[in-house]
């Protein structure tokens, strides 16, 4: 327990303390450049945003695996700010699979640091007790939160998969001899039903159970230092008390963030007033408790709208007086001709994005200057 004195200290001095020891990550051993990466995606939130997109140099619109490219650098000459991977494949496959896929990740998030990029990390779980990947499938998936909490079923099967994660983690090093932070954000679009740890399928109170659990065992007895923990639900919340339904507590958790397809023009259809509205109450929410906070999920599949970029979101992301991180659009899928979100070359929204692109407000990897240090520089 900290105590202190307050009897020669000023109320505004008091106020001012609280306020930077309130604004700390929930990993008091985070590595140096984790802790920088923290602070100064707090002061970008500030007046600009960080652009993201998914697998970005996995693979992209009709290729995959090619050395530094994406489909954005193509369209514009940079990288997303936030590149997403994914921790699907390191369980539920043979090890030899597993460790194929940890030499393909660790290179992609290594390169993405030494570039001075940002890596945001997705985990898409297999079932661990049945069949049905990480889908919920009726008859053929079982509700294994429950399983694979503190003394259930399948509790040591789930620390073993968590310290795959974490040897994974530890071993992100790159040649300055420096792990390269992550943004991770298990267990995402959970008040939904289609995946196995969804509202559904589990009790609110095994959520947060297995929440806190995974952060301890990977920070406390795993020794991983080189995440930030973000809580991300969909966008079936139109309250803070909705929003907050199954947060598992302010100490177990650094971001907060959404995924909001639906209200940006899924299926054709549009609520900005809607989604807007959600982003001001992970926004606010994230003011109020000196966390970061980001729109962790959206976008607009085969980009249909040609002004979908600027007239759509960046004046999304431009209302309320919104502090958000970065926001992220999903993947570009390397054999479908409709599944992807960033426009590739010849697009039909490609000059939108160029504006949004050249807008101030939007920030990609060759705007970032010292993103792992103390001291920003470049553009605040």
């Amino acid at each position: 327990m900290l105590t202190i004195t307050y009897k020669y200290l000023s109320i505004s001095t008091l106020i001012i303390a609280s306020l930077q020891f309130s604004f700390a990550q929930i990993d008091k051993k985070a590595t140096k450049e984790t802790k920088a990466l923290y602070k100064n995606l707090n002061k970008i939130s500030k007046k600009q945003i960080l652009f993201g997109h998914q697998h970005a140099t996995e693979y992209g619109h009709g290729w995959t695996g090619d050395n530094d490219r994406s489909d954005v650098k193509s369209v514009t000459g940079s990288h997303p700010a936030v590149i997403g991977i994914d921790f699907s494949g390191l369980s539920g496959r043979p090890k030899e699979a597993i460790e194929r896929t940890k030499e393909v990740l660790r290179k992609n998030v290594v390169a993405t640091y030494e570039r001075g990029g940002i890596t945001t990390v997705a985990w898409h779980f297999s079932n661990p007790a049945s069949k049905g990947g990480f889908y919920w499938k009726d008859s053929v998936s079982a509700p294994a939160i429950s399983l694979i909490k503190k003394g259930g079923s399948h509790h040591e099967q789930y620390k073993e998969i968590l310290r795959t994660i974490g040897d994974f983690t530890n071993s992100v090093k790159a040649k300055d001899g420096k792990l390269a932070p992550m943004l991770f954000r298990p267990f995402h679009e959970f008040d939904g039903g289609w995946f196995w740890w969804g509202k559904p399928h589990c009790s609110r109170e095994d959520f947060i159970d297995v929440w806190q659990f995974t952060v301890s065992y990977l920070r406390d007895s795993l020794g991983v230092h080189n995440l930030i923990y973000t809580f991300s639900p969909d966008n079936k919340f139109i309250s803070e008390a909705e929003f907050l339904e199954r947060y598992p507590g302010d100490e177990w958790v650094d971001m907060v963030g959404m995924d909001n397809y639906g209200d940006f023009g899924r299926d054709g259809k549009y609520n900005l007033e809607a989604g807007i509205k959600k982003l001001k109450i992970i926004s606010d929410y994230a003011q109020k408790t000196n966390k970061l906070a980001a729109f962790t999920e959206t976008g607009l599949e085969s980009i249909p709208n040609e002004t979908w970029w600027t007239e759509t979101l960046l004046k999304s992301l431009r209302a309320e007086k919104l502090k958000l991180s970065y926001v992220l659009v999903w993947r570009n899928d390397t054999r479908s001709q409709t599944h992807y979100y960033a426009p590739y070359p010849e697009q039909v929204s490609v000059p939108d994005f160029l504006k949004f692109y050249n807008d101030p407000y939007t920030f990609f990897e060759k705007d970032l200057k010292r993103i792992y240090h103390q001291k920003i520089l470049g553009f605040l």
